[in-house]
């Protein structure tokens, strides 16, 4: 069956349809990954956007129930040069077209993906329809114009009630404005006791989970579409370290007086290299993200820029002058992309100790002994 993709500029590729039937419209963004579909398709970053995959063979190795990166793919269509429609891997389960067919997710292969790759590197990230449908181009044109991109990313992708991963070492409470699995996984695999919260929770409401730790997620869109999420770690700032993953690491920015900004085309690969500034040790990462943090705008903040992107300079790393937080615009936890960089959770398990050791908490039979007595005073009034 014949699929068409048509561009917000006019530009209309037609090849061959494959995933569910209909018409889908999202910002069309290219991944420069060689491997990791399946963590792509799954990445909740990705919510309301078209995929584009350079690499021009996708699906070969197939689907398989353990690489999955949220318990549903969010994507609004993917974009290959050759779909394979028999993986051949012992780990395959099923086909990358059964996945789509199973999520109502539009998939078109047998297009030029390095033209519409060159496309966007020079126009910038566009919005696009993607439809099996006989459309007229100008009636595709119109529906184009009149529907918005989505702005509530960080809502549809965010758990919806509180959830926990037992363990017998630090409590982090994580806060999933769009989580991957990665992250969960490499905090758990350290004996983290880690509690999953939404979005929206407030910082009363975290305070009640008594954290040594604050983990601020990855998720979609842009960050000042979430001004409550920048509201709460504004509130909790100072008070438990944090360490916050890409969309995190912008909504920490904000909250501490930065400014953000939409990149051209985006970042979103396994092979991007990341500067530390400290050592001058260069990493390779895995990232995901449209928006960056101004460098004009950390003039003035108590942040200090600690990693730069290679290729185009933009802000990779920040930390906190006076508390014991810090942020990175990459992915540690990869997934796809190399692990290099999974020691940056060792570091803020690291710094929790340390904040535990330089403020000793008061002793628990003294925080007992306060509550019951006020509770004794509140019922006697």
């Amino acid at each position: 069956m014949q699929a068409r993709l048509l561009l917000e500029d006019g530009t209309l590729f037609t090849g061959r349809s494959f995933g569910a039937d209909g018409a889908s419209i999202g910002e069309v963004v290219f991944n420069t990954g060689i491997t990791g579909y399946q963590e792509v398709l799954s990445d909740p970053s990705y919510c309301g956007q078209i995929v584009t995959m350079t690499f021009p063979l996708i699906g070969n190795y197939g689907i398989n129930r353990d690489d999955f990166e949220a318990v549903r793919p969010y994507i609004h269509g993917f974009v290959v040069r050759r779909h394979e429609e028999v993986p051949s891997n012992w780990r395959a389960q099923y086909t990358l077209d059964h996945l789509l067919k199973e999520f109502g997710i539009l998939g078109i292969s047998e297009i030029d993906t390095r033209m519409l790759t060159r496309i966007l590197r020079q126009h910038g990230t566009m919005k696009g329809v993607l439809t099996t449908g006989n459309e007229l181009v100008e009636e595709l044109q119109e529906r184009l114009g009149a529907t918005p991109l989505l702005r509530d990313q960080v809502a549809r992708t965010s758990t919806k009630s509180v959830f926990s991963s037992p363990g017998a070492k630090e409590r982090i409470v994580l806060i999933d404005y769009g989580a991957k699995s990665g992250i969960l996984r490499e905090l758990t695999q350290r004996g983290c006791d880690v509690v999953v919260v939404p979005q929206d929770t407030t910082a009363d409401e975290i305070r009640r989970l008594h954290p040594d730790g604050i983990q601020l997620s990855n998720g979609p869109g842009d960050p000042k579409d979430v001004p409550h999420a920048v509201e709460t770690i504004r509130q909790l700032l100072g008070e438990y370290p944090i360490f916050g993953i890409c969309l995190g690491h912008q909504l920490f920015a904000l909250a501490c007086g930065a400014d953000t900004d939409k990149l051209k085309f985006g970042h979103r690969g396994g092979n991007h290299p990341v500067k530390e500034l400290e050592t001058g040790r260069c990493y390779i990462t895995s990232q995901n993200h449209g928006y960056t943090v101004k460098e004009d705008s950390i003039k003035g903040t108590d942040l200090t820029v600690t990693h730069i992107n290679n290729n185009d300079k933009t802000i990779e790393g920040l930390k906190h002058n006076k508390y014991p937080a810090f942020t990175v615009q990459y992915h540690p936890e990869a997934a796809p992309g190399p692990f290099d960089n999974s020691y940056l959770f060792d570091r803020f398990l690291e710094m929790i100790r340390e904040h535990k050791l330089a403020n000793p908490g008061r002793p628990r039979q003294a925080q007992l002994s306060e509550t019951l007595r006020g509770e004794l005073q509140y019922a006697q009034k």
